[in-house]
């Protein structure tokens, strides 16, 4: 019998990029893939590494839906904080000489900070959330233009240059379906339910 730890999985090399711990990522992957809805993938895992050793380093998991904070003490408990996508209005990035911290702030007023990060684990977390709130944006500005369009008697159409009202001209055949990809990438995001993409879906189809 050897003391050698076994290799980590394949399926997990992607999450290994940004001197990751293995052993970490190996154990809270298992953990979050049982959190996961349907459809819900993760994207990226970040692990806590202070300069001293840590034998519980905070965790973060990020996915296409959520942002996952794990926090996890000597005694074996552990807690899970997570925050969909649209409950984030801002991410702060502090780089210090060895390690960063990124700050999250949450629509209710909540703060989650977590220091002691690998500066390039930490810039990919922010790089993500970045996007994440850009796409929240978009989704926001589209919903307002969609309501606008419904109090002015048009309907707008996620994607389209504009709704469908009296007096304007048929759109070109490829707009309905750039709709569609936009609508299914805003539902994959986790930004609109699965619900809201199939009511949308079939007004589109409807004007084909």
């Amino acid at each position: 019998m050897t003391d050698e730890t076994p290799p980590i999985p394949e399926t997990l090399a992607q999450y290994l990029t940004e001197n990751q711990d293995p052993e970490q990522v190996a154990r809270i992957y298992e953990k979050v893939s049982q959190l996961l809805t349907r459809g819900e993938q993760v994207i990226y895992i970040a692990v806590q590494k202070a300069l001293t050793y840590d034998p519980t380093p905070e965790i973060v998991v990020l996915t296409n839906r959520r942002f996952m904070h794990y926090q996890q003490n000597l005694m074996g408990s552990a807690k899970f904080t997570d925050y969909i996508w649209r409950e984030l209005k801002e991410a702060k990035l502090e780089e210090g000489v060895m390690r960063a911290t990124l700050t999250l702030f949450a629509a209710n007023g909540e703060t989650l900070r977590v220091d002691n990060l690998v500066k390039e684990q930490a810039r990919r977390l922010y790089a993500i959330a970045q996007e994440m709130e850009e796409n929240v944006r978009e989704e926001l500005r589209l919903r307002a233009m969609e309501e606008k369009r419904a109090e002015a008697g048009g309907v707008y159409l996620p994607g389209m240059m504009g709704g469908v009202g009296a007096g304007s001209t048929a759109a070109p055949a490829d707009e309905p379906l750039q709709a569609l990809s936009k609508l299914k990438q805003l539902m994959e995001a986790g930004l609109i339910s699965a619900e809201e993409f199939e009511a949308k879906k079939k007004e589109i189809l409807a004007r084909l």
